[in-house]
């Protein structure tokens, strides 16, 4: 928001008013609310699945992966005290030594997406790079969600209706 505008609603009585410097794709990539004819059309960050499991780089594999498949996921994404994403394992990396720390077992600087892309281009470019799940983050690399492939093609193909 301008400097003018944030003064002016704290004349009018707002306490928490902020000045946002970021442009509209910084606001898009937070998350954060939209307007306009493309609003309702689904994308990354209103799909990605909020509950997936995370680790730290110090947690054993083992351990991990008991707690990821018992939870039904065969994904883990690695994240530090502040939920940046800074590793993420599928398939083969969960199934490694289970003495490894998740930081030796991951695969480090995973390709990441931001909450504004459409489920659209997520579907065609998830399927064109054989993706099952891309991790979802904002701007500044906080973990979103995961957004899984099937989830991104059913609200592709459901917003074309």
């Amino acid at each position: 928001m301008a400097p003018r505008a944030a003064w002016r609603l704290e004349s009018l009585g707002f306490r928490k008013v902020y000045i946002y410097a970021g442009g509209k794709l910084d606001w898009m990539a937070a998350g954060l609310p939209t307007e306009g004819k493309n609003a309702g059309r689904p994308r990354a960050g209103d799909i990605a699945r909020k509950d997936v499991p995370t680790a730290r780089l110090g947690d054993r594999l083992g351990a991990v992966r008991e707690r990821v498949k018992a939870s039904g996921w065969d994904s883990v994404v690695v994240t530090n005290d502040d939920g940046i994403v800074l590793g993420l394992l599928r398939g083969e990396e969960l199934a490694a030594d289970g003495d490894l720390s998740m930081e030796r077992a991951m695969g480090s600087g995973p390709s990441t997406f931001r909450p504004y892309v459409s489920a659209r281009e997520m579907a065609e470019y998830m399927t064109e790079h054989e993706l099952e799940s891309s991790p979802i983050t904002t701007s500044d690399g906080r973990l979103v969600g995961l957004l899984l492939k099937q989830d991104a093609i059913a609200a592709a193909k459901d917003s074309s209706a």
